[in-house]
């Protein structure tokens, strides 16, 4: 999800300007340096098999959420919310390895709407695993919710100013986000603003980096106070809540790291300008995968599993082996029977 070149990739794509070279003026480094590998290809096909099992799994998880689970569930209020984050974030996929492929295709329009597309989907996931973060540790530690319906109540409230946040936070970057050329006449979409710069900067610290430490220091607190009781349904459910929210940092932590390194530091010869290349491709593929492993995640809630074998029709197996084994222990117990009235 980079902001100065196409509002997705650092790549170097078919000798087109990349963002090194577009923004960071590296072009000392770049044209005394031999062409870098090329990861076009390799990033656009790992770009649509991230989103064909994205679409997939998210898809199948939004259902079952709103045929079988129960949405007066904060939990699973919050759940929703982060699997409809995943598929705004996803569907954009295909039209960035397009771009990779080829050359921006989709207009000054869609040079922006994708743009926002994707902070709104980066920065909702963000604010809502804070929420479900800090609802857990309300709940677990402070236990200071009045009753159900009130957490419920401010669940959604959450999801709410999370989506407005991040549409607003949105909006100025995707604005200056445009159709344009680079030096060899191929149309990108990406920025040259300089303010754009700082506001990134400004909006990846309040919300990446102030949520992540909000995250470690509620789940310190939450880990420590349920490793003092063996209630196995709380338990569960904030094991599955802390591996979604560790996956998010594990998957999207490298790429913003590495991009935020970039804004204050040029490299200076080509071993480590190459180097860097490939590193920024690996951590970028690493963080679009986040958007296929959440509803691995969710499996884990044996509610979930049961709703999504109902949809997919596999409880017809799962109810025979239970009246086989149901049968069997009838006619165990009946030949127990017969044997007691014989003696």
């Amino acid at each position: 999800m980079e902001i100065y070149q196409s509002g997705r990739s650092s790549t170097m794509t078919n000798n087109s300007t990349t963002l090194y070279e577009y923004y960071y003026d590296f072009d000392d480094v770049e044209h005394s340096c031999d062409d870098p590998m090329d990861f076009s290809t390799i990033s656009a096909a790992f770009f649509i098999v991230i989103f064909i099992i994205s679409i997939t799994g998210n898809s199948l998880l939004l259902f079952v959420l709103v045929r079988r689970g129960n949405l007066k569930n904060a939990t699973n209020l919050f759940i929703l919310n982060l699997t409809c984050s995943n598929l705004v974030f996803a569907v954009n996929l295909p039209f960035w390895a397009v771009e990779l492929l080829h050359h921006w295709v989709f207009g000054d329009l869609g040079c922006k709407l994708l743009s926002a597309a994707d902070f709104v989907g980066f920065y909702s996931s963000v604010i809502l695993l804070t929420a479900v973060t800090v609802d857990h540790f309300i709940t677990v530690v402070l236990n200071k919710w009045p009753s159900k319906l009130v957490r419920v109540r401010c669940a959604a409230g959450f999801c709410a100013t999370a989506w407005i946040i991040s549409i607003v936070a949105s909006l100025h970057i995707a604005i200056k986000m445009k159709e344009t050329t680079n030096e060899d006449g191929e149309l990108i979409c990406g920025t040259d603003d300089p303010d754009a710069k700082l506001i990134y900067l400004l909006q990846m610290s309040l919300l990446f980096f102030l949520p992540l430490v909000i995250i470690i220091f509620c789940y310190c607190a939450i880990l420590k106070t349920v490793l003092q009781f063996s209630n196995r349904k709380k338990n569960r459910t904030v094991v599955m809540v802390l591996c979604i929210v560790a996956a998010f940092f594990i998957c999207w932590g490298p790429y913003t790291m590495f991009s935020l390194f970039l804004t204050f530091h040029v490299p200076d010869n080509c071993y480590v300008w190459e180097s860097w290349h490939i590193a920024s491709n690996i951590c970028l593929i690493l963080a679009l995968s986040h958007c296929c492993v959440n509803p691995l995640f969710y499996m884990l809630s044996q509610n979930m599993r049961r709703h999504l074998l109902h949809f997919l029709h596999c409880d017809n197996v799962r109810n025979m082996e239970r009246a086989t084994s149901s049968s069997d222990v009838t006619s165990q117990a009946s030949l127990v029977m017969v044997d007691l009235e014989s003696k």
